[in-house]
């Protein structure tokens, strides 16, 4: 079918007084932080021993994983409150010049413990480190309460979509209507990379920059439908 020039400027036309006419909404981004003084902390670590025969590094690792607990423990941690694996082995090697050399068998035992005394954290690295940890994993704090704080961050993100909406809405002249679509975002995900650049602000915060606290984030994209006055 042939279509002539004046047709298909008046079908052009047509559909962009529609889009103009009848506009599918507004879509916002908003974020947002909350932060929490931490009340837990939690340390990971192994105890690894190297030996030349395997009942020999299992003797040792055992050794050194009662020294351990018996550390932990007057810490005043509970056995409930550590987390340990079975002791594993495998050959021990070291290349020389290119070549691998036999060292001997290793035995390894892999913690996690969980404690709420923080002003205890360092006198604990150094007694566990002492009775016979070699490998300090990581040192992480955290809060008990992050559900309450993810829940407020979130509710904090709506707000800010929200205002951010209705600033579009009045610089176009229109009114926001009803909320059409809200999608959760991740704000540590890879898929939010095409975020991050509207939420430089809350990411760049006073919150997420404060020394010794617990910063939770939560985003969210909100559409709405244009009001009809």
């Amino acid at each position: 079918m042939y279509w002539g020039h004046g047709a298909v400027d008046t079908l052009v036309g047509s559909a962009f007084m529609q889009m103009v006419e009848h506009p599918w909404g507004i879509t916002a981004f908003g974020a947002a932080s909350v932060k929490a003084v931490p009340d837990l902390v939690r340390v990971r670590f192994k105890i690894i021993r190297v030996e030349q025969t395997p009942a020999a590094a299992f003797e040792a690792a055992r050794a050194a994983v009662r020294a351990v607990r018996g550390a932990l423990r007057e810490h005043g941690i509970a056995d409930a409150a550590v987390e340990a694996s079975r002791l594993d082995l495998k050959t021990a090697v070291e290349y020389v010049d290119g070549s691998r050399k036999f060292v001997g068998y290793q035995c390894q035992a892999a913690f996690a413990v969980q404690s709420g005394v923080l002003d205890d954290v360092e006198a604990l690295l150094i007694d566990i480190v002492a009775a016979g940890a070699n490998e300090i994993e990581g040192v992480d704090f955290d809060v008990t309460g992050k559900r309450e704080l993810r829940a407020e961050a979130r509710r904090q993100a709506v707000a800010a979509a929200r205002a951010k909406a209705d600033l579009y809405a009045e610089a176009a002249s229109v009114r926001v209507g009803a909320v059409l679509h809200i999608e959760d975002i991740d704000p540590e995900q890879p898929n939010a990379t095409r975020y991050r650049s509207h939420a430089e602000a809350a990411a760049t915060s006073a919150q997420d920059l404060a020394p010794g606290h617990v910063v939770v984030s939560a985003a969210v994209v909100l559409g709405y439908a244009v009001a009809r006055d």
